[in-house]
């Protein structure tokens, strides 16, 4: 009786812990931890409720090979209209003492960083997100061709609290 019990507890809190607002999620993995400048991230998804508001998030899970406090992304949202956004992102990784700001235990630690906030996808058909890293050491005009401990890229998308 006690285990069945317990089997139910522990049943109810891993169904609890799901997050109801997500409704697309996908990483990619970075081969060897080694993002090259040119080598885009591309993500797609399509379906989404068109009269629904959104919050998108980029999510990096670096190591300790990553050198930098900070991290610059370009990214490119394609509408199925062929219509594109283009931004430049700066993202803090670490805090002035060096701690890294992202969740995990071990070496890896993951960041969920904002990136679009109460969008709408009002059209039909496939949305296409592209994300690079646009970084360099201080002083370089050059940027840095290949970014090294970015393990992982992902994109979530969640839907927005209503007020």
């Amino acid at each position: 009786m006690r285990n069945k019990f317990l089997l139910l507890l522990i049943a109810a809190l891993a169904l609890s812990s799901c997050n109801e607002s997500l409704v697309y999620s996908d990483y990619t993995p970075i081969q060897e931890g080694k993002w090259e400048m040119d080598q885009g991230v591309d993500f797609q998804f399509s379906e989404l409720d068109s009269t629904q508001t959104y919050n998108m998030f980029i999510n990096i899970r670096n190591d300790d090979t990553f050198a930098f406090s900070n991290l610059f992304l370009i990214t490119e949202l394609e509408y199925p209209s062929g219509n594109t956004v283009k931004d430049t992102l700066e993202y803090r990784m670490a805090e002035p003492s060096g701690e890294w700001l992202g969740k995990g235990m071990g070496s890896v630690k993951e960041n969920k960083l904002w990136y679009k906030e109460k969008i709408d996808f009002p059209n039909s058909g496939v949305y296409k997100v592209n994300i690079s890293h646009a970084m360099r050491k201080n002083g370089d005009v050059e940027g840095l061709h290949v970014l090294e401990g970015v393990t992982d890229v992902g994109l979530e998308i969640e839907k927005a609290p209503k007020l």
